[in-house]
């Protein structure tokens, strides 16, 4: 969707004009291929981790100023996290929630304390947002659970709360 991609283009170039490094899954697919591919063209800097055997599948992207290639998916989501300032979701599909869940589920139990961003571009997470509030209201999750997620609409909200 155009405005998805949009937004992914838009990050990219606003991570480089702040001098922010761009941490993220070294594909050079999809949204985020977009937001790497954007980054490098407005000269930022890149860090990308891939496990090996997605290098093909997601067309790793080599070209980058740091590129990881690790064993496992888990090994990459925690290189990925150890090395970024923050968190921030774009719209994606299970990869994308994975991801999130993992670095929230860490929040949670205080392995870090990084902001966890969800960039919901015309509304694209408004259903995980309800999940999440059904959870609370089900006495399913803890209320940091809500407290440690951040709803923007716009790379320039997520970013301008990231730079504080």
């Amino acid at each position: 969707m155009p405005a998805y991609e949009s937004a992914a283009e838009s990050l990219g170039v606003m991570l480089a004009a702040r001098g922010m490094r761009l941490v993220y899954g070294a594909g050079d697919v999809g949204l985020m291929g977009v937001v790497a591919r954007a980054t490098q063209q407005a000269g930022g800097v890149t860090f990308g981790v891939i496990p090996e055997h997605l290098v093909k599948r997601e067309v790793g992207k080599s070209d980058l100023n740091t590129y990881v290639v690790t064993e496992t998916m888990h090994e990459r989501k925690k290189v990925m996290l150890y090395n970024a300032d923050a968190v921030v979701v774009l719209p994606g599909g299970p990869g994308s929630l994975d991801e999130l869940f993992e670095a929230l589920t860490w929040r949670q139990l205080g392995l870090h304390d990084k902001p966890i961003v969800i960039l919901n571009v015309e509304g694209y997470w408004d259903k995980l947002r309800d999940l999440v509030e059904h959870m609370l209201a089900q006495g399913f999750a803890d209320a940091s659970l809500s407290e440690f997620l951040i709803w923007v609409d716009t790379p320039e909200q997520a970013l301008d709360l990231l730079n504080g």
